[in-house]
């Protein structure tokens, strides 16, 4: 969590911003009076709006994020320890391995423009139903090898897959939307070859928050 806090905060590693020490990126910003009464402001008003329960995740190690919440990738990356206090994770693609966890990071984002997206990375992404989501993997994944196989054995495997998802990647004011974090997902079918579209089946039914956005996009 105090590495979260750190990112959210900083979006650097500490050496970038002159600190030796997460303590000291945590006292820098205790430290600022200002700072530290917007957040408790910030807090208090978004409390009372939040519309979402959120729930423990149980992946079989500590993890500080919680399902149905919302986190910029940075955060995520930070809870599971990709984001260091010496080091930033470099990825930038929409799954990441981190393979000391047996686990797989997928990050979606629903509505795609090719502004943000070359036409090589539209992938067709949507909500089947309230349990099942469709999601295409990258050009190169094939069912007979490599990450593709490792899909289609992820029972085999033992691999965790975390899906977190977003509506868009910008909100309404041009700021880096995060994605909530859809927990758990279990291979359900695939079919097709670079890229494979996969079926994967939630432990988790999706939250309302994001139904319509994601479930117009597999009849639009």
């Amino acid at each position: 969590m105090a590495m979260m806090v750190h990112y959210d905060f900083w979006q650097k590693p500490g050496a970038l911003i002159g600190m030796r020490n997460l303590k000291e990126s945590l006292s820098a910003i205790r430290r600022d009076e200002l700072l530290r009464n917007e957040c408790v402001d910030v807090i208090d008003n978004i409390l009372d709006k939040l519309e979402v329960y959120e729930m423990p995740l149980d992946l079989g190690f500590p993890i500080a994020i919680k399902l149905h919440s919302r986190y910029t990738r940075d955060e995520i990356l930070a809870a599971f320890g990709e984001n260091s206090f010496s080091k930033k994770s470099s990825s930038r693609e929409g799954s990441v391995e981190i393979k000391s966890l047996n686990c797989e990071l997928l990050f979606v984002t629903l509505q795609k423009t090719e502004k943000k997206f070359s036409p090589t990375t539209l992938y067709h992404d949507y909500a089947i139903n309230d349990v099942l989501f469709h999601w295409q993997t990258q050009n190169s994944a094939r069912p007979e090898k490599g990450k593709g196989l490792s899909y289609i054995e992820q029972s085999k495997n033992g691999k965790k897959i975390v899906l977190f998802v977003r509506e868009q990647s910008e909100d309404e004011y041009g700021r880096a939307m995060g994605f909530i974090n859809l927990g758990l997902v279990n291979f359900d079918s695939y079919y097709g070859s670079q890229p494979m579209s996969i079926t994967w089946r939630l432990e988790h039914p999706l939250p309302p928050v994001l139904w319509k956005d994601s479930v117009k996009l597999g009849v639009g």
